[in-house]
């Protein structure tokens, strides 16, 4: 793997720092939020300036039951090539459930859920990575993620999970230190363990964050600075390979740029500490042997890179439906989940559904002032995600405008998100033309009376 050095999330409220940041060799940017038409100026400057642009996806769903959709691998393609990667990343999550291969209606999580360590998710995640590999013209890398919950009845550790997918694939691997320690918080899952399982030949990058521990749980806010913790588990793993690549991650909550050229500063001097305590003798890199884990024969051969039948996805279909309809639609909690773990990552999502909403749609929490939080998190209760954040958007305007006309008493409210949404609710824009607007004000006249 190329070597890419140190990088930085490229985020369009840290532009102009991460333009003037001295030392940074590459940056990601998250792939849903590129126009390939249209590039930010600032990455384009980047790019004329040699610096490295990685598309970072989050919405592919590699680990859902069903195959990945050719539209979104088109989409990732087009700005692998559009931007000179060498490579592009995504997650080993899934982010929605349902549909037809389940018959049940589709939902969407607004979020990446865990997949669960089993053979069958195993057979079906390495399916879905051969198929997005041969849709993409550049190397793919897959990432581990923080949970709040795991499965009942998991056959694989995490290191397990990973060594067999890279193996079966050949796909690289995005390994996040800060998820690793996020998963030891809440799940007790020990780093170390999972660093001494993983295929390091195999780490394409790592990504460092931030985040927050409230009442026992570990929240991956990518929105605070990097704990100790975290940068520790990075010394750990730079002392047993030397990592093509490092980057910080930060989401929100941006602080001065003082503060970010300090935090990308520690994560040099973390990685430098572990790279002066490599063994001589690995020459800077671990043994394959020491990365491999005790494995069992797959008692259907599908080790040997066999597909994941129709039936295994569905079976691994109706768990993650019943997993996600818990979640974000109020149905009982399948069994063999903790209870109150999964009451925190609900509650969890529906903030993060009020949060990427309000920014989507800016117009929402100034119109609604206060109110629009609870009143997003009523509506989230019993009306489920079943597209992206701006049809949600969309969604919740309709909502309040049809069942309750009693929480928005201000006329000049009510008048105001309902042009909102009809402004946007349609195939295109409506015409501002003279003529038109007329006509459409003479009309809501003559339907009032």
């Amino acid at each position: 793997m190329a070597r890419l050095g140190t990088g930085i999330g490229w985020r369009p409220e840290i532009a102009d720092v991460v333009e003037g940041m001295p030392g940074i060799e590459w940056v990601e940017a998250v792939s849903e939020n590129l126009c390939p038409g249209h590039l930010p100026d600032s990455l384009l400057r980047l790019r004329e300036r040699g610096v490295t642009v990685v598309p970072h996806g989050v919405s592919l769903g590699l680990g859902g039951a069903e195959r990945p959709d050719a539209g979104r691998l088109a989409a990732l393609a087009e700005r692998a090539q559009v931007l000179g990667s060498p490579l592009v990343t995504e997650h080993i999550a899934f982010v929605r459930a349902g549909g037809a291969l389940t018959a049940s209606p589709p939902l969407e999580a607004g979020h990446l859920l865990p997949v669960p360590r089993t053979r069958d998710a195993l057979d079906v995640l390495c399916e879905n990575v051969r198929i997005a590999q041969d849709a993409l013209p550049v190397p793919l890398a897959v990432e581990n993620i923080a949970a709040l919950v795991s499965w009942p009845d998991e056959e694989l550790t995490e290191g397990q999970f990973l060594y067999e997918l890279a193996d079966r694939t050949g796909v690289r691997l995005l390994i996040d230190v800060a998820n690793l320690h996020t998963n030891h918080v809440n799940l007790g899952a020990d780093p170390a363990d999972a660093l001494a399982e993983l295929p390091l030949e195999a780490i394409a990058y790592v990504h460092v964050a931030g985040g927050f521990e409230r009442d026992g749980v570990w929240h991956d806010s990518h929105a605070h600075p990097v704990p100790r913790p975290v940068l520790d588990i990075l010394t750990d793993l730079a002392s047993r390979v030397a990592p093509p690549g490092v980057l910080l991650e930060r989401d929100e909550n941006f602080p001065d740029g003082d503060e970010l050229r300090g935090e990308v500063e520690a994560i040099r001097v973390a990685v430098e500490k572990g790279r002066a305590s490599r063994p001589a003798a690995t020459g800077g890199r671990a043994s394959r042997t020491a990365a491999t884990p005790d494995r069992a024969p797959h008692p259907s051969g599908s080790g040997s890179g066999a597909a994941a039948d129709d039936a295994v996805r569905q079976r691994l279909g109706l768990a993650q439906a019943a997993l996600l309809s818990a979640l974000v639609a109020g149905t009982p909690v399948p069994e063999g989940f903790d209870r109150v773990r999964m009451g925190v990552q609900a509650r969890a999502l529906a903030g993060k559904r009020a949060d990427v909403v309000g920014r989507v749609a800016p117009e929402l929490p100034v119109n609604l002032g206060a109110r629009y939080r609870p009143a997003f998190l009523a509506y989230a209760q019993g009306c489920p995600m079943t597209g992206g954040y701006r049809r949600d958007a969309l969604d919740f305007v309709a909502h309040l405008l049809r069942t309750v006309p009693g929480e928005i008493e201000d006329p000049g409210v009510r008048r105001e998100l309902r042009e909102w949404w009809l402004e946007r609710s349609g195939p295109v824009p409506r015409s501002t033309r003279p003529g038109v607007r007329l006509a459409r004000a003479t009309r809501r006249v003559l339907l009032r009376r």
